[in-house]
């Protein structure tokens, strides 16, 4: 019985490191499949804007751009004259256009209403699926009403390559949604509520525009 008992003690350690090693296992699983599925949903993405622009390209020609809600821009944080991963380009859908005629600089800062989502994940209630969206950041409650939001103030290059590229090409007024691959995020690090590997998506109302050395107004 003794003996028994020893072997039972000897056999613990082994047994919880086999276990640690279960519990890594999956972790690591989980999170690689979470990186694959969040690049594959921004590619899903990104095919319905090409699209979209191609079809406006070749309806309009020139003109394209009025007809069409779709754009695709390359991060400015990269050499615009040399070809590059379709990761390096942020997706925008407006929603609606400002009568804002400037873009903001990275040096300006600005007021922006925001919530950022994670990618959605299907849920089954009641035997019907669903979408469910989880909310990692945000500037509105409820249902976006720009006269009561509260902006938030921030400069264009503080935030991440894709936020700022995304901002640079928008005008005031203008309310979208942004698409960002995780190479433009916070890539393979997690942050916060965001797990490393994350496509980001924002719906985005940019409100003001501040250059350098511009007295900001209080917000009222």
């Amino acid at each position: 019985m003794r003996k028994n008992f020893w072997l039972l003690l000897l056999a613990l350690p082994l047994a919880f490191q086999l276990a640690a090693c279960s519990d890594d296992d999956e972790a690591d699983e989980l999170a690689a499949s979470w990186e694959v599925r969040n690049t594959q949903w921004f590619l899903t993405i990104a095919d319905s804007a090409r699209t979209a622009i191609a079809e406006a390209r070749a309806q309009w020609g020139d003109d394209w751009e009025a007809h069409c809600d779709w754009r695709m821009y390359k991060s400015l944080l990269k050499s615009q004259q040399q070809y590059g991963s379709l990761m390096d380009s942020v997706c925008i859908h407006f929603l609606q256009r400002g009568e804002g005629t400037v873009s903001p600089r990275s040096t300006d800062s600005v007021r922006v209403n925001f919530r950022g989502f994670l990618m959605p994940t299907h849920l089954t209630v009641n035997g019907k699926d669903s979408l469910a969206f989880t909310t990692f950041t945000q500037t509105y409650y409820g249902t976006f009403n720009p006269a009561t939001a509260s902006p938030q103030l921030m400069v264009v290059s503080a935030t991440v390559a894709g936020f700022s590229t995304a901002l640079q090409y928008m005008h005031v007024g203008d309310n979208a949604w942004v698409y960002i691959p995780q190479q433009l995020g916070y890539g393979t690090t997690a942050n916060g509520a965001i797990p490393a590997g994350s496509t980001l998506a924002f719906h985005l109302n940019l409100v003001g525009i501040y250059p350098p050395g511009q007295v900001v107004p209080p917000w009222n």
